[in-house]
């Protein structure tokens, strides 16, 4: 997945999308989206306690919040309200978002720890280096195999499938629904998401930093 590709395309319609928000704070739509983000985690934590039902409202936070993590750059464009402020609130408030939802996901017992880990890591160093870049005057990158947008999607996909998958439904894995068994190992469509994060996450971010090192003047 490669969302980043079609952020031009969906300009216009996020600029549609962000119309009814013009009147509010850029900041308080940020502050939203990392609201939502943690009422994700500590939805899908609950799930190890409670049922996988509860995957389901996991799916539609972690999507309300990508909204609203969209819409705060959108509104401030728009109504001229872009500042360094904002964009340093936007880039921690987008970390932590991270770090509880896979946190919070790997609580749920639905994903291997160590695995959740590993893909907690791989996130965190796929938006360092695009900060880094940005840091060395060479512009923020947002390309790679694991953009923001990418991710997001892929966990709302994740959740939303453990909850399906979690109801018995003709189509469904054999029970526990979403438990799948090859290779002597059993892994869920939660894990699945962890490994490609691990995966698509330590290439982008090799890719981010071989592009920036490729960028910058040679030692003299």
């Amino acid at each position: 997945m490669v969302l980043e590709e079609y952020r031009a395309r969906v300009a216009p319609y996020v600029a549609r999308l962000a119309r009814p928000f013009l009147g509010w704070r850029p900041d308080r739509l940020t502050v939203l989206a990392l609201v939502l983000a943690v009422l994700a985690g500590a939805v899908a934590a609950l799930v190890r306690w409670t049922t996988p039902l509860l995957f389901l409202p996991v799916a539609l936070l972690i999507f309300g919040s990508g909204v609203f993590d969209v819409l705060d750059g959108a509104v401030a464009r728009a109504t001229g309200r872009t500042s360094t402020r904002g964009d340093l609130l936007d880039h921690v408030a987008d970390r932590y978002a991270d770090v509880v939802i896979v946190v919070g996901i790997a609580v749920s017992s639905y994903a291997d720890p160590i695995l959740a880990l590993l893909a907690l890591v791989s996130l965190l160093l796929t938006s360092y280096m695009g900060t880094q870049a940005q840091a060395l005057g060479q512009g923020r990158r947002y390309g790679g195999l694991l953009t923001r947008a990418d991710r997001l999607v892929v966990l709302a996909l994740a959740t939303f499938l453990e909850f399906d998958w979690s109801l018995p439904w003709p189509w469904a894995p054999s029970a526990p629904w979403s438990r799948f068994h090859a290779f002597g190992l059993t892994f869920t469509v939660i894990d699945v998401a962890m490994l490609y994060f691990v995966i698509a996450g330590q290439w982008t971010a090799i890719a981010r930093a071989v592009g920036v090192y490729r960028a910058l003047p040679p030692a003299t």
